[in-house]
């Protein structure tokens, strides 16, 4: 895996070894930075289920100000640790280990100006940000990565993008 583009362009990254973890692929992620590209610079960054940290590294390399990981799984702490080491991005990140969804559920509104989540496919996680998000808009604008087949609320002003069997829903808070 690479950044895609910003100042670590082309700079290459880990990804978690094993099949736990699913990277985003880089065309996904292109398509996806591209269409919050205007919402990076100086911006708060929250990278939820962040595996790699390809999504919040990605928004820093673009501009954002800082950026909180939060991740469960041990393999991929170790490995986005790794990343941000090799990048020298520690000092504009916080890496917090915990479930996503509840560090989510928790925050008060406008807490960041975007957050990315790349959950699991099919197993209610991208629902239950959703849900979370519609409770308390924790980001000005929320970015979920999920599976074709899974089904988030409606949503006022959210918009889908589907790349193949993937699909990003792009959830802005209410003004």
């Amino acid at each position: 895996m690479r950044i895609v583009a910003g100042e670590w362009g082309g700079r290459r990254i880990a990804a978690p070894p094993g099949r736990a973890t699913r990277p985003t692929t880089d065309r996904v992620r292109e398509a996806w930075m591209s269409a919050v590209a205007d919402f990076l610079p100086g911006a708060r960054v929250l990278d939820l289920f962040a595996g790699s940290g390809a999504l919040g590294l990605e928004a820093l390399s673009r501009g954002a100000q800082h950026a909180v990981f939060v991740e469960q799984a041990a393999p991929a702490l170790s490995v986005l640790r790794a990343n941000l080491q090799s990048l020298g991005a520690a000092p504009r990140a916080e890496i917090v280990r915990t479930d996503a969804v509840k560090y989510a559920s928790a925050l008060p509104a406008g807490a960041f100006d975007v957050a990315f989540a790349d959950p699991p496919y099919g197993q209610g996680f991208a629902e239950a940000l959703a849900d979370a998000f519609s409770r308390t808009p924790f980001a000005a604008l929320l970015c979920i990565e999920h599976g074709r087949g899974d089904r988030l609320p409606e949503l006022p002003g959210a918009r889908t993008r589907r790349y193949g069997d993937t699909s990003l829903t792009f959830i802005p808070a209410p003004e």
